[in-house]
Order: C-alpha cells, then sequence, then structure tokens
C-alpha cells in the first residue's frame, strides 16, 4: 500500500525536531555549573554540621603550631612525615587534655561532699563560718544576714528547697553525658589536626591553587593576612594567657593560698578562655579565707587578680595581636570581642581573622596602585 504524498513534509519536519540541540551555550553551562556546586557544597556543610567546630579548631591550631611543628619534624624526626604529626599531636593533646583532666578530677572530687553538704545543710542548718568573721568589708552584716536565713534549719530549708540532692545528682549525670560528648568532639579535632599536619604542603597547595584561579593574585595575598592573622590570635593569647597567669600566680604565694602552685596552672590555662581566669582567681579568694587565711589577702587577691585581667584583656592582648597581625588596635579590639559575642570562643580566632581579611581586600582589591604600561 503506498503512502500518501501530503504525508511527507509532516514526518520530515518531526524529523527535524528532534534531531535540533537543546539551545545550551558556554554561559548556560557555566551557570548551571555554579548552581550545582552550591547546591552540593551547602549539602556538604549541612552533612558536616555537627563536626565544623572541631574542623575549625584544627584548622587553627594547624595553622598557628605549623611553624612549630616543622622545628619539630626538623630537630628531632627525619624532617615532616606521619610519624611527626602524629607525635607531635600526641604533644598538642597532652597540653590541652592536663589542664581539662585536672579540672574534672577536681570536680568529681568535690561532688560527694557537696550532696553531703547540701543534706546535713537541709537538716540543721549552716552554722556561720569562722571566715565570715575575718572579711574586711561588712563582715558584721553578713554574719547577721547568715544567722537570720541559714543557720535557722526551717530558713535553710527554704532558701536550699530548690537545690535538691536528686536535681544536684541529675545535674551531675547531664554534666557526664555532655562530657562524653566534648570529649569525643575533642578527639575528632585532634584527628583532624594530624591528618592536616601530615598533608599540610598539599592541602595549603591546593587552597593557594584554589584561590589563584577564583580571585587571581590578590587572592594569595588575601590568604597570607588571614594566616598572619591566625597565627598572631593564637600566640598572642597564649602568651598574655602566660603572664596574666604568672602575674597573679606571685599574688598567690605572697597571700598564702593553699595549694598555690595548683591555681597557678588552673588560671594561666583558664586564661586562654574568656572569664575563665576569673573564676580562677576568685576561687583562690574564697579557699584563702575559708582556710583561715587573712580577709585582707584574699581582697588584695581578687583586685589584683582584676587589674591584672582588665589590663592584659582590654589593652595589651588587642595590642599584641593586631601588632602582630598589622591590625589597627580598634579593629583588632573590635574583632576579638566582636567575635567572642558573636561566634563565641572561636570567636576569639575567627573575628581578627575576618578582620584582617576584610583591611586586606579594602586595601589591595580596591585601593592597590595599577602599574603603568
Amino acid at each position: 500500500m503506498k503512502k500518501q504524498s501530503g504525508d511527507r513534509p509532516r514526518v520530515v519536519a518531526h524529523r527535524a525536531d528532534e534531531k535540533k540541540p537543546l539551545p545550551l551555550g558556554p554561559g548556560a553551562r557555566m551557570n548551571a555549573r555554579v548552581a550545582f556546586a552550591l547546591v552540593l557544597a551547602a549539602l556538604a556543610v549541612w552533612t558536616a554540621s555537627s563536626f565544623l567546630l572541631p574542623l575549625i579548631w584544627a584548622t587553627v591550631l594547624a595553622i598557628a603550631l605549623w611553624p612549630l611543628y616543622l622545628k619539630f619534624a626538623t630537630r628531632f624526626m627525619v624532617g615532616p612525615s606521619a610519624s611527626a604529626a602524629f607525635i607531635f599531636t600526641v604533644l598538642v593533646a597532652l597540653v590541652l587534655v592536663t589542664p581539662i583532666s585536672l579540672a574534672i578530677y577536681t570536680t568529681a572530687q568535690q561532688s560527694d561532699m557537696l550532696m553531703g553538704w547540701l543534706k546535713r545543710a537541709r537538716e540543721g542548718g549552716i552554722e556561720v563560718p569562722d571566715w565570715v568573721a575575718r572579711l574586711p568589708i561588712a563582715a558584721e552584716s553578713l554574719e547577721q544576714w547568715w544567722r537570720a536565713n541559714l543557720s535557722d534549719p526551717k530558713a535553710a530549708t527554704a532558701w536550699l528547697k530548690t537545690l535538691n540532692v536528686d536535681n544536684v545528682s541529675d545535674l551531675f549525670t547531664t554534666f557526664g553525658g555532655q562530657l562524653i560528648h566534648r570529649l569525643f568532639l575533642l578527639f575528632f579535632a585532634l584527628l583532624a589536626l594530624y591528618v592536616l599536619l601530615r598533608s599540610g604542603r598539599a592541602v595549603a597547595g591546593r587552597v593557594l591553587e584554589t584561590c589563584d584561579r577564583l580571585f587571581g593574585e590578590p587572592g594569595e595575598g588575601l590568604v597570607e593576612k588571614m594566616v598572619d592573622a591566625t597565627r598572631a590570635t593564637v600566640s598572642g593569647t597564649v602568651l598574655v594567657a602566660i603572664g596574666e597567669g604568672l602575674a597573679i600566680g606571685i599574688a598567690y604565694f605572697l597571700a598564702g593560698v593553699p595549694n598555690a602552685l595548683t591555681f597557678l596552672i588552673f588560671t594561666t590555662a583558664f586564661a586562654m578562655i574568656p572569664f575563665g581566669a576569673w573564676l580562677a582567681f576568685t576561687a583562690a579568694a574564697i579557699v584563702t579565707i575559708s582556710g583561715g587565711g587573712s580577709g585582707i589577702a584574699a581582697a588584695a587577691v581578687f583586685i589584683w587578680g582584676s587589674i591584672v585581667m582588665l589590663a592584659g584583656d582590654h589593652f595589651v592582648w588587642p595590642s599584641l595581636v593586631g601588632g602582630s597581625a598589622r591590625l589597627p588596635f580598634l579593629l583588632a579590639f573590635v574583632g576579638i570581642f566582636g567575635g567572642l559575642a558573636a561566634f563565641g570562643l572561636i570567636g576569639l580566632f575567627v573575628g581578627p581573622v575576618i578582620m584582617a581579611a576584610l583591611l586586606a581586600m579594602w586595601r589591595e582589591w580596591i585601593f592597590r596602585p595599577t602599574t603603568q604600561v
């Protein structure tokens, strides 16, 4: 049976439509790649969200400790290698874990004593301790308030009704669960630090190559400024903490604080944490006066510690970080304390890095002089 001639144009036109390519030029392909890359990066960040904080800590430590690691690997090992990175990571873990272990051990030692004290306080009241009479300020007023509110068992029970022993036990149980979670994140951060130290040159090369392709030569300068700011912040934090700990530690020995060396170690370690040193020397003053020491000596410890911390945190630290990172004092101050308010503890290091990157971009990308041809 013959096909009618009137059907041929329709078949040919249909085949021509099937063979017509999609209108995808180079620009459309590039937009598709960028969109896919952004979606993939967002999914990766969402997947790794629980591990971003330890990864950032590991990156900060790797950048700050890289020169020290190279010296260690060159002097004590055959050079940078997997074994050198592992031993160096173990040393870093010992430095980080030792103060934390001491604090956990001390807390665990005092937990049973605290619960026993709460039971006795609810049953028979709280007697006025001897150190209240030795306070240099408001000793009589505090003693009268204590007798009226805490020495009477009924008043003490009413005051301590929110501090139920069962609630305290639940608090320590919750603290234990959080502690296990934090220790796992610390282990992951140390593992990431080992990987970064072992493959540091390759990772740095890839980062610089990526910045060069994306931003050109100014991109490499931006990375260098961020690295300098990170190292300056870490070294400044450590140096200021050691200086504050030693300065306050001298007051511990002069005032006769019990276990002065232990408090000195705690103060130095906690000085790297916002308001950590304040808790340390306040506890030292309380221990001094409760252990039979002079109230004037305890007050001197607290006052001297306050002066050292105010001067160190608000003047010495921003000046040291800003000078090493080539940041103006105001930008260093805003970066440190603004980063702390915005990002938490990690903001102490992220804030100055952001300010250094912003300053580098403003200086070299916008006002960079053009060469005359």
